[in-house]
């Protein structure tokens, strides 16, 4: 049974974050496509905002799963990261990022690559605190959440 906290819940729509970036060609590989290494930092970034403002508090990454690349991105295309609250645990928080682009010229958009981040919340010693738990609104948001205790309970060992 998921420990409660004393924390109100939150809804996924209250710390969802949406980042915009363009690849210029020092994000690119010698082929002009967005390099792995730099989707994951902003990523990274998106999701740290996403669980920094579910917690109230500084949040660390403690995981990253399920890194699915899709399509290729490429120089000058404009990169859309969103980053949303799946569940929240004790100290823990599991936040699903899509990445899309869009070129330029034709408009076209496409998915690019999704993974699922965990963040830990600390208080001021570093240490792991109780976060706030999450109030999913929508279907989509529900079974995110009912997915979310499946791969956790599937990591341990």
């Amino acid at each position: 049974m998921e420990k409660m906290n004393s924390h109100a819940a939150k809804t996924p729509a209250m710390s969802a974050t949406i980042m915009t970036e363009v690849v210029y060609p020092n994000d690119a590989n010698p082929m002009g496509m967005l390099q792995g290494g730099r989707i994951i930092q902003w990523m990274d970034t998106a999701s740290a905002i996403c669980a920094q403002t579910h917690a109230g508090r500084i949040a660390v990454t403690a995981s990253i799963d399920n890194v699915k690349f899709k399509y290729p991105a490429k120089t000058g295309d404009i990169i859309s990261i969103q980053a949303k609250i799946t569940r929240a645990f004790s100290s823990s928080m599991e936040i699903l990022v899509h990445v899309s682009s869009r070129a330029v010229l034709s408009g076209e958009i496409n998915p690019v690559c999704e993974a699922h981040f965990v963040f830990v919340a600390l208080d001021d010693n570093a240490n792991p605190v109780a976060v706030p738990n999450v109030k999913p609104q929508t279907q989509e948001e529900k079974e995110h959440y009912k997915n979310a205790l499946l791969r956790k309970n599937h990591k341990r060992p």
